[in-house]
Parts: C-alpha cells; sequence; structure tokens
C-alpha cells in the first residue's frame, strides 16, 4: 500500500503541500488557512488514510519520539512482561518502543543495535548479552542515551535498573534452611552475568555461614541447551547426593524446567525437595503444592528504566550514571516478606 503524502493530499486539493502541513501539524493558529479549507484537509486526510511520517518529522526536530528495546529472551515471561510495561509508560510519555530480542546472542545484539540506531530511535533500553561492554562502549562514544536493566557491568559507568540479587538470594536460601533443609543445591546458568553471579554468591555464603556448603551441590545448565541440560543436571545432582532436600533456583527458566525435571524424577516436590524458585509463573498455582518464589518488580523497573532514559533524551546530558537497586520481594504461601 502506497503511503500517503502531504503532497498527495495537496494535489488533490488544489493547495500547496505547506497549507496542507499547517493544518495537519495543528499550526494554523492565526487562521491562514479558512475553516472550510481546514475542514477540507483534514475530511481528504481521514479519507485516504493519512499517517503523519513521524521519523521524517523526528529528522527536522532532531528527536523521532522513539525507542530502543533490546531483551535476551522474548519468550521469557520475565522480559515478556517487561517489555510490556516499558511499552506502556513509554507511550504515556509520547514515545513509540521498538523492540529487538537477542537469544543471548552478542551477534544478535550488535545487529539489533545497528537496526534500531538505523532508524533514529532517541534511546536505548538494553539487556545486554556476556561479553558486550565493547559494544555499550561504542554506544556511549557516540553520546547515545542508554539504560541497562536486569543486569549491568559494575565497571561501566552507564545507567541501569537491578535488582538486590545478592541480598533476596540470600534471603531465599536462609528460608530453605529455616525449613529444616541441610543438603541445599544450587541450579544456576553458565554464564558470567553480574546479577547471575550475585544471585549464586548470595545463595552460596548463606549456605557459608549456616555451615552446610558443599562446591558439589552446585549445578549450571546451558541457555541454549536448557531443558535438556537441566533435566541431566538434576539426575546428576540426586544420584550424586541423594540426600539432596532443598534447590535454589536462579532463574524462572531455569525454575519452571527444574520443576518439570524433579517431577519426571518422580520427587515429592516440597515433601523430598524443597524448592525456591525466581520469579512468579502462572504455572505454579496449578501444582498440587505451593511454590515460594522471588517477586521481581517489574513495573518499578520499566518505570525507573524510562523515566532515567527520557532524562537523558530530554537534558541531551549522560555525563554522570545512575544505578538503580530495586528491592525483591520473597513470596511464601500468600504471605509476602518485603526487603
Amino acid at each position: 500500500m502506497k503511503r500517503v503524502s502531504l503532497k498527495t493530499i495537496a494535489n488533490e486539493l488544489g493547495v500547496s503541500s505547506a497549507t496542507v502541513s499547517l493544518v495537519l501539524n495543528g499550526k494554523n493558529i492565526n487562521g491562514r488557512v479558512s475553516n472550510e479549507m481546514s475542514k477540507k484537509i483534514l475530511d481528504k486526510a481521514t479519507e485516504l488514510n493519512y499517517v503523519p511520517n513521524t521519523l521524517a518529522k523526528g529528522l527536522k526536530v532532531g528527536k523521532s519520539k522513539s525507542i530502543g528495546l533490546i531483551i535476551a529472551d522474548v519468550s521469557n515471561l520475565f522480559f515478556g512482561a517487561l517489555a510490556l510495561h516499558i511499552q506502556n509508560y513509554a507511550h504515556a510519555n509520547g514515545y513509540t518502543v521498538l523492540i529487538g530480542n537477542t537469544n543471548e546472542n552478542i551477534n544478535e545484539m550488535e545487529h539489533m543495535i545497528k537496526f534500531l540506531y538505523a532508524r533514529q530511535v532517541d534511546g536505548l533500553i538494553i539487556t545486554p548479552t556476556e561479553n558486550s561492554q565493547h559494544l555499550l562502549n561504542n554506544l556511549k562514544k557516540n553520546n547515545v542515551p542508554l539504560v541497562l536493566v536486569d543486569r549491568c557491568f559494575p565497571d561501566m559507568e552507564v545507567n541501569s535498573v537491578m535488582i538486590n540479587n545478592y541480598d533476596i538470594s540470600y534471603q531465599s536460601t536462609e528460608e530453605l534452611i529455616n525449613k529444616g533443609c541441610k543438603n541445599i543445591a544450587i541450579v544456576t546458568y553458565r554464564q558470567d552475568h553480574y546479577h547471575i553471579n550475585e544471585r549464586r554468591n548470595g545463595a552460596i555464603d548463606a549456605l557459608k555461614n549456616s555451615g552446610i556448603n558443599d562446591e558439589n551441590n552446585v549445578e549450571e545448565v546451558s541457555y541454549h541447551n536448557l531443558k535438556d541440560d537441566i533435566t541431566f543436571s538434576i539426575e546428576k545432582l540426586l544420584k550424586r547426593n541423594p540426600k539432596i532436600d532443598g534447590i535454589f533456583f536462579t532463574t524462572n527458566s531455569i525454575s519452571i524446567n527444574g520443576v518439570k525435571a524433579l517431577i519426571k524424577n518422580k520427587i515429592n516436590i516440597q515433601k523430598d525437595i524443597q524448592i525456591m524458585c525466581f520469579d512468579e509463573n502462572d504455572a505454579f498455582y496449578i501444582l498440587p503444592y505451593t511454590v515460594p518464589f522471588i517477586k521481581q518488580p517489574i513495573k518499578e523497573i520499566a518505570k525507573n528504566a524510562i523515566e532515567l532514559l527520557i532524562e537523558q533524551i530530554e537534558s541531551k546530558s549522560i555525563d554522570e550514571s545512575k544505578n538503580i537497586v530495586l528491592k525483591a520481594e520473597l513470596v511464601l504461601n500468600e504471605t509476602r516478606v518485603h526487603q
């Protein structure tokens, strides 16, 4: 379908493109165009399904009123919810969001940055992949407004919105200990991400401080081969240590696949083995037992990310970075324990 331009409407009515622009852009303040002609222009625009070219308009004023969002895994419930809330908050502030997915692949992240940058987005919100510091440094050198969400690189001066990964993981592991678990395993990703390391370290420190840490009870799984890997890891854990009585899963994708693997191995969850999961999942509510989980403040993460980015875009000042750490909460049965 051919795009309808200002010139198309002007030709239809026998007037200039400048006259059409005055009316459609709401600039006919002093009545330079008569009411009769203004109505004809508006009616013709409606008839021809005219849609303003916001990109062209953005190039003229130096802003496109659009934001690029690059997330790690669009199929992940956490990132899906995060994208939805970011889109809602952006829309409320007059911005459109263009969304890209990396599948935790650095080449895809680079591709999406170039794709969105070519479309003149005013700024980027990114959940970065492993070892992507050089890509972020390039954005910084080019003064691109930028906010990292869910994960960050502590050595880089970049705006970020995170949760208290270490503290909430420590507390969650303590909860398993308080329930009487003495052989607690940790299942986490084989990744060098700051947030993953913080979750792992928080859990391990809780075990160490209780004198029950066992390095053999830590299993790492691959993101790109998660289902098979986690099934193998659970079976290996149970075979190596039949006394395992608690498991802390460090992400929601690991959690749901870990639950499936335990069921497959005919483990009586929350009786034979207590579990602690990251993030809420609708599947938990159809299970015949309560699954405690860490609830991330997704709406708050989205709101802070949008506010940080718009602040950079509108002030054009990105010299000083802000690192916001929000508090997650531990949901036990129907009771929420606030951090």
